[in-house]
């Protein structure tokens, strides 16, 4: 399949979009396979002794690889890494991001630079490690609860929920951080900007 001459256009995706080729990486044999290419492996032979696969395991990871249209082959003697793909889907996810509405608005750019790293499609992909990092976030997760209203714990668990699986680790740092008070298995609003003007 030949390389899509659309990475100019952000409204006219790659043949292989920066999710496709994270999916297709996210299988072991694949990486392997793929890194094996990317070392100048070039036939199943040599893809074999760079990655220590089974033929089996091989020539599936190749069969999906082709039909995804990452690598071409031509049978087992020669294969070709389209290395240029992993190039047009960044830079069309480059300009697809920057094209993108502006999902944090009023939120100073800094602060909305952190928010679009860890939230992807309203989710949290995962906690930040880093303290400014993890104040920025858990500041946009306590504008979920309203000042002045009492939740119980199943309530703050349903709308930690919607954006993280681990709701037990988001209250405690929310508690932890000032966000959140608790009391008697109450959890009320007690940090974070509050929108006067609303």
């Amino acid at each position: 399949m030949p390389e899509s001459d659309n990475d100019g256009d952000p409204n006219q995706p790659p043949y292989l979009d920066a999710a496709t080729l994270s999916g297709l990486l996210a299988d072991d044999d694949r990486l392997r396979v793929v890194a094996a290419l990317v070392l100048g492996a070039d036939d199943v032979a040599s893809v074999r002794n760079s990655t220590g696969l089974e033929l089996p395991a091989i020539m599936r990871a190749l069969q999906r690889l082709d039909d995804a249209g990452l690598v071409e082959r031509e049978g087992e003697k020669h294969l070709t890494l389209l290395s240029r793909a992993f190039q047009v889907a960044a830079r069309y996810e480059a300009q697809r991001r920057a094209a993108a509405p502006d999902a944090h608005p009023g939120v100073p750019d800094d602060e909305a630079r952190v928010l679009r790293s860890f939230l992807r499609d309203g989710r949290l992909t995962h906690i930040p490690a880093q303290h400014s990092k993890r104040v920025v976030v858990l500041e946009h997760l306590a504008q979920q609860f309203e000042p002045g209203r009492r939740y119980s714990e199943k309530m703050v668990n349903l709308v930690l929920g919607r954006f993280h699986a681990d709701t037990a680790a988001l209250r405690r740092y929310l508690v932890d951080y000032g966000f959140l008070d608790r009391d008697h298995g109450e959890y009320w609003r007690s940090g974070g900007h509050v929108d006067l003007d609303s």
